[in-house]
């Protein structure tokens, strides 16, 4: 299944974001999660490329596996940073031959020590000599045999702005050439402050990308990991939401319980605004992402 097929029904779409395990333990756990997960009947579930220390071809199996043997539509991450083009060929090919339908393609991060499991929010990418710079050549190149490659492809996108970026007029600009080059859905970076989503929405629209924006959310469940990952990639964490944080820093519990309560009002306003769906950054873990849907689908949504 197309991911713009999904979109364009009139109820949302829930979809989960997870990343190669590093370990086998991982993988047994990552494997339990996604049948966890299953019986709330997601969209689509996308792998992240390469991260954590693991391999292309490992986001590929994984992919694969997800879509042909647990049951779920899946979307494989291909990042273009670190890789020639025949290497992109190559990984397009064995996707392809794998009966992957849909690919988010991304400029990706290059590997360091302390890059973080997920293509969004990992440091920024050094110089290189590749044959790809950004997103938008990747989606190019994937477009350039839609015989050979033709999958549906969706990009990433910046609420508040990329962090290279000089200005978040240039960041729409660079996005608006990506969607011309063929992207046909866009998922967020992640964002705790919805105003910035609206924003984005309308400034989006007004340089004319009419593609489908799914806001991208992390449910909070510790409060050092969501702030080394606000650092990295750059997304404000509201005052009042800082100071909730802070105060009950030192228990796990009380920090997964405002995660979900904030998380599950920013998805009500959001969905209740118009946004196609949400895509959940679910760090390999369901519990949160459980709570939450649970919560949305028994309000109505």
């Amino acid at each position: 299944m197309r991911i713009t097929e999904r979109l364009q029904k009139p109820s949302p779409s829930f979809s989960f974001e997870f990343f190669p395990p590093r370990t086998q333990a991982g993988l047994v756990n990552l494997l339990e999660t996604l049948r966890d997960l299953k019986e709330l009947e997601p969209s689509f579930v996308s792998m992240t490329y390469g991260a954590g220390g693991s391999t292309q071809r490992s986001t590929t199996e994984l992919t694969a596996q997800i879509k042909h043997e647990i049951g779920i539509e899946a979307m494989a991450h291909l990042t273009c940073v670190g890789h020639s083009q025949a290497q992109l060929a190559q990984t397009l090919d064995e996707l392809a031959a794998a009966g992957i339908d849909n690919v988010l393609a991304l400029r990706g991060d290059r590997p360091s020590p302390t890059t973080e499991p997920a293509d969004r929010v990992s440091k920024p990418a050094e110089p290189g000599h590749d044959d790809f710079a950004y997103a938008g050549q990747l989606v190019q190149f994937i477009r350039s045999d839609r015989k050979r490659w033709p999958f549906c492809i969706g990009g990433a996108c910046y609420p508040e702005g990329h962090i290279e970026c000089p200005s978040r007029e240039a960041d729409l600009r660079n996005l608006s050439e990506k969607v011309e080059a063929g992207t046909e859905f866009l998922i967020t970076q992640l964002f705790f402050d919805n105003a910035f989503y609206f924003d984005f929405v309308q400034r989006a629209q007004a340089m004319r990308v009419r593609v489908p924006i799914v806001p991208g959310i992390m449910p909070i469940t510790s409060f050092e990991q969501v702030e080394r990952f606000t650092r990295l990639c750059g997304a404000t964490i509201p005052m009042r939401l800082r100071l909730q944080l802070e105060r009950y820093q030192r228990d796990p519990e009380a920090i997964l319980e405002l995660g979900v309560a904030h998380a599950t009002m920013q998805c009500t306003e959001l969905l209740s605004r118009g946004a196609p769906g949400i895509h959940f950054f679910t760090l390999n873990k369901s519990r949160a992402t459980r709570m939450i849907l649970t919560a949305l689908r028994s309000f109505g949504r």
